[in-house]
């Protein structure tokens, strides 16, 4: 057994092994006063209990082995304070719970090794920041009942899917070992692996895993053993498995079958789009807009300091949606104080002082848009997604046409798109915007938009118009109707 006197030792111990000593009870938390240990090894022990807390004192701990024992509980977020850690061996307990989600934090890491654990959740997306990481080990887990899906594929099924390979582990660009076997896994192959051009061993066997095997990338050089033992796997028969009877034999194939389902879905989207638009037109006819004589700011009842501090729990970063930015508050003050429209955000009231100034907008209890199209908790179907982006369409077509004077909003994209409880589309965000005056029908600015999103002539030479607000909201029509990130979609396009 340890005392709790080995954290008397030497503070300027470097490495301290003890494995396979046939030790028992539990970890001591006095070892986390052992402050300059880079290597800790306790492996092959009978050691019992939970990973202690203190274990995150040891800032300057590189390699750290408690593999081989009975450890019990979960993965603390004290893992995640070893900023130089290159090397995690926790395999062969009893572990359970989730994988922290801090863990990609620790972009130091080089091993992960949790094989024969009883971890049961999914994969955190934050492991994608571990670009370095080389090898990951996963195997033998409780990850059943859960489904490997691509986020990336638009998915328009009801029910909660939790997903145990996250779409930025095609980051990891480093990674030679990645290892899922035996978990019970079910759901599809990713696509997106085949951008992880070092790895080397892949193993999946013994899953419920079925669908196509990516062929391109790594995988031309895999073996078949590593896909035995699963549910429909499908694909070149290199791999021992029946063809798919659906899928295409060459990338370029595949390239092109989603790019005529591109074009579908934006066809089948500007249809009643337009139809929405010719009928909005009609009813307008030549009529004036009813503020078009008048730019007043609106009065409204001001809003204390404190009692914004009492309603967002202190600015808290955690009630977060989006930031403006720079000097954006006179900006959005213009812009918003004549428009009135249902799918615009509306302003209650204001807050303002010499050092603090705050719109108040309606509430939109179910957030961004971006939140829906790349979380792995919700998912809208095909018709929520259409009415989103009609909503939006109509927004855009108030502001370039329904104005007195023209409004280019100049950041249009989902995470400034927010849905309320009827997920009723509302743009928002007018701190950058821009109002065309008469006879103009573009102009020149240095402010600048999202990247990704920003049409050419604005990306540029600061030239906008209208014009590029459409630019943006095409691009919104291909992540929504895909559910490809702009990442993904410049490489199928281009």
């Amino acid at each position: 057994m340890l005392p709790a006197s080995t954290g008397n030792l030497s503070t300027s111990l470097r490495k301290f092994y003890a494995n396979s000593c046939k030790i028992k009870g539990r970890i001591p938390n006095e070892v986390g006063n052992i402050s300059s240990l880079l290597d800790l090894d306790l492996s092959g022990n009978n050691l019992v209990g939970s990973i202690p807390t203190s274990i995150g004192n040891l800032r300057d701990l590189q390699r750290f082995n408690l593999s081989s024992n009975k450890l019990t509980g979960f993965i603390g977020d004290h893992i995640c304070k070893l900023h130089y850690l290159g090397a995690i061996y926790l395999g062969q307990n009893q572990l359970s719970g989730p994988l922290p989600n801090c863990l990609g934090n620790v972009t130091s890491l080089r091993e992960i090794h949790l094989g024969f654990n009883k971890l049961s959740s999914n994969i955190p997306p934050s492991i994608g920041n571990l670009q370095d990481l080389v090898v990951l080990d996963l195997s033998s887990n409780n990850m059943r009942n859960w489904r490997i899906t691509n986020s990336g594929a638009p998915f328009f099924e009801t029910q909660q899917v939790a997903r145990i390979i996250p779409d930025s582990m095609s980051n990891m660009v480093g990674l030679e070992f990645l290892n899922l076997s035996d978990n019970n896994i079910s759901g599809t192959i990713p696509m997106s692996l085949e951008k992880l051009h070092n790895l080397k061993y892949f193993n999946v066997f013994v899953n419920k895993l079925y669908g196509e095997i990516p062929s391109g990338g790594p995988f031309k050089n895999l073996s078949s053993e590593f896909f035995i033992d699963n549910e429909a796997l499908c694909g070149s028969s290199r791999f021992n498995v029946p063809p798919c009877p659906t899928s295409s034999k060459h990338r370029s194939n595949r390239k092109k079958l989603l790019l005529s389902f591109l074009l579908l879905g934006i066809t089948l989207l500007f249809g009643p789009a337009t139809v929405v638009f010719v009928w909005i037109r009609y009813q307008r006819g030549n009529r004036a807009p009813q503020q078009a004589d008048s730019f007043s700011a609106i009065t409204r009842e001001r809003i204390s300091y404190y009692e914004l501090l009492q309603a967002t729990d202190a600015l808290s970063e955690s009630n977060l949606i989006g930031s403006g930015t720079f000097r954006s508050f006179d900006t959005e003050c213009d812009v918003l104080s004549c428009l009135r429209h249902r799918n615009l955000v509306k302003v209650t009231t204001s807050c303002s002082n010499i050092d603090f100034k705050a719109l108040v907008l309606d509430y939109m209890p179910n957030g961004s848009f971006e939140k829906y199209l790349y979380s792995y908790n919700y998912f809208l179907d095909i018709k929520q997604r259409l009415s989103i982006m009609i909503d939006v369409a109509c927004a855009l077509e108030y502001l370039h046409h329904g104005c007195a004077l023209p409004v280019i909003h100049c950041d249009v994209k989902p995470s400034n798109v927010l849905l309320d409880e009827d997920m009723v589309a509302h743009l928002s965000d007018f701190g950058i915007s821009k109002l065309l005056g008469e006879y103009e029908s573009d102009l020149y600015t240095k402010t600048l938009a999202t990247l990704g999103y920003i049409a050419p002539e604005y990306g540029q030479g600061g030239l906008v118009s209208t014009k590029c607000d459409v630019y943006s909201y095409g691009i919104m029509l291909l992540e929504t109707f895909t559910g490809e990130s702009l990442m993904i979609l410049r490489e199928i396009l281009a």
